[in-house]
């Protein structure tokens, strides 16, 4: 889990649209963090994503300065509808579409084309494809890709990953989308332009 100190240097470190921020960090309260964003990052919007969910916690943390503020357990496709009405706000840049090779990822309306052609794919190969493209040619923990094609299912097939890979392989490569998705054995998957 992320400590202030490190979340701090990454604030320092990179440039962000939104931050997704929690309350509760083993080193203290994420709220003290946002003076800091401000500082570094004025545009930035910031979602707090807590179990603290009292009134008088979000304006606590909407008082700090956050833009928006969402209580545990939350639902997947309400934090990502969150995420897109942050974007669009006032403050925030439009994001330019992540690039891959000729394949490219709308951010905003979390579409894929290849070459400027749309790619229609199923709910959790875009999840799938969204969580590879946004750390192309870094590893993707397994238990990452889970969390986010998945959520919180639990009856969940130890191949269903795979499977799914497998078949988004099959439709970029139907679809010359000139990527490579590649097991990282022990840890997760990793997507690339292709070499070829």
């Amino acid at each position: 889990m992320t400590t202030i100190g490190k979340a701090r240097e990454s604030i320092g470190a990179h440039s962000y649209s939104l931050l997704l921020l929690d309350r509760r960090l083993p080193d203290g309260d994420g709220v003290s963090l946002i003076e800091d964003i401000r500082r570094i990052h004025p545009d930035v919007r910031v979602l707090m994503l807590t179990a603290l969910d009292s009134v008088s916690d979000k304006i606590v943390g909407l008082d700090a300065g956050a833009d928006d503020y969402l209580a545990k357990p939350f639902d997947r496709d309400e934090l990502l509808a969150r995420i897109r009405a942050n974007l669009r706000r006032g403050g925030a840049g439009a994001q330019p579409p992540v690039m891959v090779g000729p394949l490219s990822f709308d951010v905003e309306s979390r579409e894929i084309f290849v070459s400027g052609r749309p790619i229609i794919l199923h709910r959790r190969e875009l999840a799938l494809i969204e969580s590879l493209v946004r750390r192309q040619g870094r590893a993707t923990l397994r238990d990452t890709l889970i969390a986010e094609v998945y959520g919180g299912e639990c009856e969940l097939q130890s191949n269903a990953l795979d499977a799914l890979v497998s078949r988004l392989r099959r439709h970029l490569n139907d679809n010359d989308a000139g990527v490579a998705i590649h097991p990282i054995r022990g840890v997760g998957y990793m997507l690339t332009k292709s070499m070829s």
